[in-house]
């Protein structure tokens, strides 16, 4: 791997402990090509009346979504990868 290069990081839809109900991606709340930091809010799931809200999960750059909004989703669904932010010295 080059100097400064860090691999991407993925966004998965955890096990939130709802049973039987389907969970769906209600809300991107950044755009693709969205500088954030770890921690921002970035993504919005809905199940069972109950609203989840994800984080990023690396400073970075959201590269890609890969899950539309009003999509089921299931725990183990990779949502969106970042790239993380270089390396600062």
């Amino acid at each position: 791997m080059a100097a400064g290069r860090s691999l991407p990081s993925s966004l998965v839809v955890p096990d939130v402990g709802i049973v039987g109900v389907a969970l769906v991606l209600s809300l991107w709340l950044v755009p693709e090509g969205t500088d954030v930091l770890e921690g921002d809010r970035v993504v919005e799931l809905l199940g069972g009346g109950v609203t989840i809200d994800l984080e990023a999960p690396v400073t970075g750059r959201l590269v890609r979504c890969f899950v539309d909004e009003d999509d089921a989703v299931a725990p183990g669904t990779v949502l969106a990868e970042f790239l993380p932010a270089p390396e600062q010295d």
